[in-house]
């Protein structure tokens, strides 16, 4: 039999495999359309492609029926061995922690660093021991920090706004009013909190908490007596002082264990906390295993806090 002109590999595809395995197998053109649920026209027309593109003949007719070449039995291991590749590739190889090696790069400022990345760090540990855990502060996230691959994950109350970035709500915390209870008491009326010096955080000038905003909204606003880079640097501040610090109430557990708090007398918004990715990890089994480790720390670290 003489195969038409031969065709650029490259139109190879997983149709065409299964067609040439389904022939093999059953022997039979008309055999062959009914367990792939086409035409025998279409069996016909696409082994002629197939031919074109092997080269050689693949089938020939012996009697009332045919029999594969000795190049188209030679092509059935590779066929399935290409065929299983490819459901891998579309499916995702499973993913083995276990045999993970690399640098993971997490953007979190000293609450969410302190209250969610050592359980996780423990967690990697154990199951990915392979894995490096580099943590750099995330101040208030920019889109070019996830962009350009600097990070792979930040956790930050302050998603930037992008169509490429996503986000997951891990979970909410109220706003607690810190304060050193051998210099002074908690302040228990708006007029008394507004009245007070207070020391606070700042990542970018004029850019406070959303308190504030929400004071500024009122034509209200808070004297600040002090701002730093970030909550670690506030105990010193407050302590011995009559200073007041307005922070997540989380935190009394860390990094302001120590400092008596209270219920911030103002209305006063609740702080989520998001795990923020870009969009081409979301579908990468091992970001989303990372993704996984951190959502199971939470509860925990909120049970412990």
């Amino acid at each position: 039999m003489k195969c038409m002109s031969k065709i650029d590999w490259s139109h190879l595809d997983a149709h065409l495999l299964q067609l040439l395995l389904a022939v093999l197998e059953t022997g039979s053109i008309t055999a062959a359309a009914a367990r792939l649920g086409v035409t025998q026209s279409a069996v016909s027309h696409l082994l002629e492609k197939l031919r074109a593109i092997t080269g050689d003949p693949l089938f020939v007719k012996r009697g009332r029926g045919i029999a594969p070449t000795a190049h188209a039995e030679s092509l059935a291991a590779p066929a399935r061995a290409l065929l299983r590749q490819m459901q891998q590739f579309a499916q995702s190889a499973s993913f083995d922690p276990a045999q993970w090696s690399t640098q993971l790069t997490i953007a979190a400022n000293d609450f969410q660093r302190e209250l969610l990345l050592p359980p996780l760090a423990a967690r990697l540990r154990a199951l990915a021991p392979g894995v490096t855990l580099r943590i750099i502060p995330s101040a208030v996230p920019r889109l070019d920090l996830l962009r350009a691959d600097e990070c792979h994950l930040v956790i930050s109350p302050r998603p930037p706004d992008g169509t490429d970035i996503v986000q997951k709500r891990l979970f909410d915390d109220s706003y607690a009013v810190f304060f050193d209870a051998t210099v002074r008491s908690a302040p228990h009326t708006e007029v008394e909190y507004l009245a007070a010096d207070h020391a606070s955080v700042a990542y970018e000038a004029n850019r406070g908490l959303d308190i504030d905003q929400q004071l500024l909204s009122r034509g209200l606003a808070r004297r600040f007596a002090v701002l730093v880079p970030g909550f670690s640097a506030l105990p010193a501040f407050v302590r011995g002082t009559p200073l007041l610090v307005t922070a997540p109430r989380l935190m009394g557990r860390t990094t302001l264990a120590g400092l008596a708090h209270a219920p911030v007398p103002v209305t006063c918004p609740t702080m989520p906390m998001f795990a923020i990715w870009h969009a081409r990890y979301q579908q990468d089994p091992a970001h989303r295993w990372l993704r996984a480790q951190l959502e199971a720390v939470v509860g925990p670290a909120l049970q412990g806090a």
